[in-house]
């Protein structure tokens, strides 16, 4: 039976079907690593629409566009496991967590974005959300979600484990999924806006991310070029991966891309010429 958010991937490589039998878990299969972004390009960028137009963009709002576009190319990044099958994502959404305005902690949701988004879109989008989450009275959907679950003793570990069942053999409804915070293409987290460093943010086993990234405090470290050190302020990533939807050398070239965008954020005004699709 097919999932509400994804299709079977059948021809996957003999390698990647047999692996998630291997490492049925995501805490098994998470590789970890840091990246760091090149934060004058981005900040030279940032100056220049705001003074050119008045627009204003976020580190933010460049890094998703650019991870945006780079899944528009590099399909797999949008695939995940359940049950030991690789799915391809129908959809792409990224989870954020938004402070609340009136207290200490926040709540973690979830925007949607179309392969054909221009860094406006995106920057557009995340800021109606961020708002949407941050002044409204009224819950989101996510916690629309949690909180009748821990009002009655022992439902949440009834409905937990019942939307466990359910998800495991792609029975949970679209409803549900929507409003999950453990379903989605992305895992994001600035933790810079805390003034926190970045840390290697877990994959949830539940549901179905299989890439986290968190944004630290922006850093200064030593680069290599042409034969000498020199010092290069950056945003650095923490990123976690479930290494059984790619092989490392396309996790590689992902990130050589993403880096191509960072550089040039002008290179995302535009919508992509051509989205490679996974199915």
């Amino acid at each position: 039976m097919p999932r509400a958010d994804g299709k079977r991937v059948k021809n996957a490589e003999p390698m990647y079907q047999l692996i998630s039998y291997i490492m049925n878990k995501r805490v098994d299969s998470m590789n970890m690593i840091t990246v760091d972004l090149p934060l004058d390009p981005m900040t030279k960028y940032i100056h220049k629409m705001r003074k050119e137009n008045g627009a204003v963009f976020s580190y933010m709002g460049i890094l998703v566009a650019a991870y945006l576009r780079t899944a528009a190319e590099y399909p797999w990044l949008n695939r995940f496991v359940v049950n030991k099958r690789v799915y391809a994502r129908n959809e792409f959404c990224v989870g954020l967590v938004v402070l609340k305005n009136d207290a200490d902690g926040g709540i973690m949701s979830k925007i949607y974005l179309d392969y054909n988004d221009t860094v406006f879109d995106v920057q557009r989008k995340i800021d109606e959300y961020i708002e949407a989450n941050r002044t409204s009275e009224k819950d989101n959907s996510t916690e629309k979600l949690m909180k009748p679950l821990i009002k009655i003793p022992g439902l949440a570990n009834l409905a937990v484990g019942t939307f466990r069942f359910l998800d495991k053999y792609g029975l949970l409804p679209k409803k549900v999924i929507d409003a999950s915070p453990f379903h989605e293409s992305l895992l994001l987290s600035n933790l810079a806006s805390i003034r926190t460093n970045h840390i290697y943010h877990h994959v949830y086993e539940f549901g179905t991310t299989s890439i986290s990234v968190t944004m630290g405090n922006p850093r200064v470290v030593p680069k290599l070029r042409r034969d000498e050190v020199v010092f290069e302020r950056t945003l650095p990533l923490g990123v976690v991966m479930d290494e059984r939807i790619c092989s490392g050398s396309y996790f590689a070239a992902v990130f050589k891309r993403l880096m191509q965008y960072i550089k040039d954020p002008s290179l995302l005004e535009q919508p992509p010429e051509k989205i490679v699709t996974d199915f």
